[in-house]
């Protein structure tokens, strides 16, 4: 099929490359040059596994392609719209300014019978309102939402765990473009959901408000362990037992962030707010409170152990992403605690494999380094994002290169009795310390 995809960012530019793999023409419509610049050269804008592959692939082919110009969308029978929905400035809810542009922009080069897919994450009853305009032209729209895992996006694209169609009544043909698109998928037995635009825009965000909860629970129950020595860890493994609850999303740490869970509890908050329905989601405001009470935690965790204070303190910061195989730092929980460190007056020297750069640019006052000049002399080890090679450092080799074997496990994810052994001081969160 002849597709565009508008807006090429993290979603946008996945799911523009995935769809060339997948055999479909494909040109990417964004308003910043330097993004299409790069992406026509073959350059991710981000950190994604398989996506570099999958660019080269598309270009080699030329069934992928980018532009600057809208126009060049005409043609292309079905049009995803992909753009951000960040939080509003001065607000919890969602800024629809992205969609909005983007659907105006696509209105005049449509062509009877065109389809229109939105797969951004937006408030319900956007669809209904934007379903009149694109109409008036003889196209048609639908909600397609995405369920994308950043470090695993081009799998979630081409091999999804399930595809949901929100569609007007009575368009069955829109099942069919949309079965096209999919083929492959759909051939692999992937189920398909077919249902209105208000319960398709709900998926998404319903989804994402249930694994956040999810894990504020497990960080709530670790503040309760703190206080009477229960340990975290233990308490998930024997209730992920019980299948009603499952182990996964229970692993208590510094908490959930990036570009997604956040910002999507909040706008549907405020989005309940607006329809009269506030208490039916008010717990999502102290699931959002009880996670970002676990990053004070960790700070607070490092100041206790440093005998009150962090002041001139050399603390070394392992991870800056807010997950690992992720450049991403947006409301990143670790690069939070590193600001936050920072601003106490700590030496922090921070490091990650992927997402320094970004970092960099949000906040230059930190001091960057490589993972050997973090650990150099260092008088608290604080591990915030769980990449591979944290998770299996040496902690006798660290141990040589420190000032003080102190190690603060904000992920709970380090072997801690092996840290103890080693002669460190280890400290996780709703864990009992160790030291030997």
């Amino acid at each position: 099929m002849r597709i565009s995809v508008i807006g090429c960012g993290y979603l946008g530019a996945v799911h523009a490359a995935s769809l060339a793999h997948l055999g479909h023409d494909v040109v990417g419509i964004d308003v910043d040059p330097e993004k299409v610049e790069n992406l026509s050269a073959g350059r991710a804008p981000i950190f994604e596994p398989g996506l570099p592959d999958l660019l080269a692939e598309g270009l080699e082919s030329t069934r992928l392609r980018f532009s600057t110009d809208i126009a060049d969308a005409a043609g292309a029978h079905v049009h995803f719209i992909a753009v951000g929905t960040p939080q509003l400035a001065g607000s919890t809810g969602a800024d629809m300014r992205f969609v909005d542009a983007a659907v105006a922009s696509l209105i005049p080069h449509l062509r009877g019978g065109d389809l229109v897919v939105g797969k951004s994450t937006v408030p319900v009853g956007t669809a209904a309102r934007l379903a009149p305009d694109i109409e008036a032209v003889g196209a048609r729209l639908a909600w397609n939402p995405e369920f994308l895992r950043e470090g695993y996006a081009v799998t979630d694209t081409i091999a999804p765990d399930r595809l949901v169609y929100g569609i007007a009544d009575g368009d069955d043909i829109a099942v069919d473009e949309l079965n096209e698109v999919y083929a492959a998928a759909i051939e692999s037995d992937t189920p398909v959901i077919v249902t209105d635009y208000a319960t398709a825009e709900l998926v998404k965000v319903a989804a994402n408000s249930f694994l956040a909860t999810k894990i504020s629970f497990i960080n709530a129950m670790a503040e309760i362990a703190e206080v009477t020595g229960a340990d975290v860890t233990k308490l998930a493994d024997a209730i992920g037992y019980d299948k009603r609850i499952g182990r996964k999303f229970l692993n208590a740490g510094v908490g959930f962030g990036g570009g997604c869970l956040p910002k999507d509890i909040r706008a549907f908050t405020a989005r309940a707010e607006e329809l009269g329905r506030s208490d039916s989601v008010a717990f999502l405001k102290e699931v959002d409170a009880i996670n970002l009470r676990r990053r004070e935690r960790v700070v607070e965790l490092v100041i206790e152990r440093l005998g009150g204070s962090a002041f001139q303190k050399k603390v070394a910061v392992l991870g800056l992403a807010f997950k690992p195989n992720s450049d991403d730092v947006r409301d990143s929980p670790a690069l939070d605690v590193a600001v936050r460190l920072h601003g106490l007056g700590a030496n922090v020297v921070a490091t990650d494999p992927e997402a320094i750069a970004n970092s960099r640019r949000l906040h230059p006052q930190l001091t960057f380094g490589t993972v050997e000049e973090a650990l150099a002399g260092a008088d608290a080890v604080v591990v915030v994002t769980e990449w591979k090679q944290y998770r299996h450092l040496d902690p006798r080799e660290v141990a040589a290169v420190v000032a003080n074997p102190l190690v603060i496990d904000a992920r709970n994810c380090l072997d801690a009795e092996a840290w103890a052994d080693a002669g460190w001081e280890y400290v996780g969160l709703g864990r009992r310390p160790l030291s030997r």
